[in-house]
Parts: C-alpha cells; structure tokens; sequence
C-alpha cells in the first residue's frame, strides 16, 4: 500500500474592512478546516496596502497552504487575485478558498484558475473598448474626456487624485518590498545609498538614489519598516566598506556564485582591497567571511 502524502501546513488568512465588523466567524470557519496559524487584519478589500497580508506571502513558505473563507477576503478583483496566486506559486506555495472552488494544489483547483484567467482578460479587453467608446462619444458631443474637477483645478478633486496615487504607490511598494528591502536593511545606513542602488541594479533592477530613498521614506511613514534606515551613512575605512557591500550582494542574491560576485564588482569599478581591478574568488571569500565573524548573516557562498 503506497504511503499517504504528507499533510500540507495550512495558513489562514481572515480580513474585516471595518472596526465594527468581527473576524471570529471566519476564524471558527479556518480552524475547522485545519489552519495552524490564523493570521487577522483590518482593512479594505478594494486597499492593496495590507501589511499582514504583503508579510504573510513574503514569510509563506514551500508547500503551505494560503486559505481564505471566501475570495473576497483576499482580494476584490481577479487581476488581485491572480497576482496573489502567482506570488504565493513562485514560492512552491498553494492557495484555498473555503467557500469557492479554488485549491491550487489540486487539478480541478488548476481548472478553475485557469477560467478565471481566461474571465479577466475578457473582463479587461471589455473595459478597454467600453473606455475607447466613451471617449469617442464623448469628443462627438463636444465634451473633454477625463476628470471635470482637475480640469478646472479643484483642491478637493486634486487632493483625491493626490491620495488615490499613493495608496496606489503604497501598495506597489509593500508587493515589491522582498526584492529590495533585505539589501537595504543590511546596507542602511552604513552604506550610502548610492552604494545600496549599485547592489540592487546590479540584480536587473532599477532604482535611482531619489527612487530609492522616497520609497523607503513611505514606508517608513506608514510605520512599515524601521526609522534607523533613514539615518546619515557615516565614513567608513574602505576594507570595511567592501566587506559590507559584498555582504549586501550575497544577501541580495544567494544564488550568486563566489566569481558571480567578482565579476559583478568589476562591472561595478570597485577595487580591491590593494587597489587592483580584478576579483578573484579567493578575495570575494575573505571579505565575506569576516563579515561572518561580525555577525551577518551572510549565506554559505561557493
């Protein structure tokens, strides 16, 4: 008799918009269904600024299970949803809703992802005709397309449109926040921020020091991430400065190989401790096992 698969860890998810509202039935629903770990938020549904949410699918790991009650505690539209899941899929991570058939981990699960797919690109080719229509009519009746209010330079219409961009930028940041934050966090601040830019582009990335800093700022406002960040960077001896600049690249990308990082310093223009332009790996090794004996967290480089 072959073996019986090994039981998915299950993680529940549970999300009211509003203060008066209570998440205990979704609770009693995700603990019933097997949920060891239940996490709770308050927020809207329309918001992607969720930070339980954005750190929850950055900690989610292989093989565990995103469960929600029903579809809409997760996301309001299918675009959100499918972003979600292909998020949570890049992990070797699955996805359940209770009241719904959807489960990733599962062909029939599959089927019905793969429909709904097909319904939002219906959904946005539709929406994309309907607004070239509208246009179109609207310029035969002589009318401007576009918001009357900011054409006539309203402050409230302007204010809206000012708050609506940087929930939008929020939330963009907050999905985005894995793929640069650990660099900033191990480099900040005794790195400048140019250096922090050079080990994040040098990834396929594209940051400038302004992107780079405004971006942190926000997040630092919405209380997301830690104020120390933001201090001055202060001068360092050079040797010190190299060994956390190639502590920050091997953080950034563990995959890299030891002559990876030589190379990516060289394209960088960064000597070497004895002024030379070639990196060998013995001397990319050196630099990264001090930052080991200082404490990084440094991964295990070949």
């Amino acid at each position: 008799m072959p073996p019986s698969p090994a039981r998915k860890r299950l993680i529940g998810y549970a999300r009211v918009s509003t203060d008066e509202q209570a998440t205990d039935a979704q609770i009693n629903d995700l603990r019933a269904a097997g949920c060891e770990v239940i996490h709770q938020e308050q927020a809207s549904g329309a918001s992607r600024a969720r930070p339980v949410l954005s750190r929850l699918l950055r900690e989610i790991r292989k093989d565990e299970v995103l469960v929600v009650v029903r579809l809409d505690r997760l996301a309001r539209s299918v675009s959100h949803l499918l972003e979600v899941i292909e998020d949570l899929e890049s992990k070797g991570a699955h996805f359940r809703s209770l009241r719904d058939p959807i489960d990733t981990s599962t062909p029939q699960g599959m089927f019905s992802l793969q429909v709904l797919g097909a319904v939002a690109q219906l959904e946005r080719s539709l929406i994309s005709e309907r607004t070239k229509a509208g246009v179109e009519a609207a310029k035969a009746k002589g009318r401007m397309p576009g918001n009357p209010g900011l054409r006539a330079g309203s402050p409230e219409a302007i204010r809206k449109a000012a708050m609506a961009r940087h929930r939008v930028y929020l939330g963009d940041l907050i999905h985005k926040a894995e793929t640069f934050l650990p660099v900033v966090r191990q480099m900040r601040p005794d790195h400048s921020w140019e250096d922090v830019v050079q080990v994040l582009n040098a990834k396929g990335q594209r940051w400038t020091t302004q992107s780079l800093r405004r971006a942190v700022r926000r997040l630092v406002t919405e209380k997301l991430v830690e104020p120390g960040l933001l201090g001055k960077a202060g001068r360092r001896p050079p040797h010190d400065r190299l060994m956390t600049l190639i502590a920050g690249i091997a953080i950034g990308n563990p995959a890299l190989s030891l002559r990876d990082i030589g190379a990516q310093l060289e394209g960088m223009r960064e000597r070497t401790p004895r002024g030379g332009l070639r990196w060998t790996a013995s001397s990319v090794k050196f630099q990264l096992d001090k930052a080991r004996k200082l404490g990084l967290a440094v991964p295990e480089i070949r």
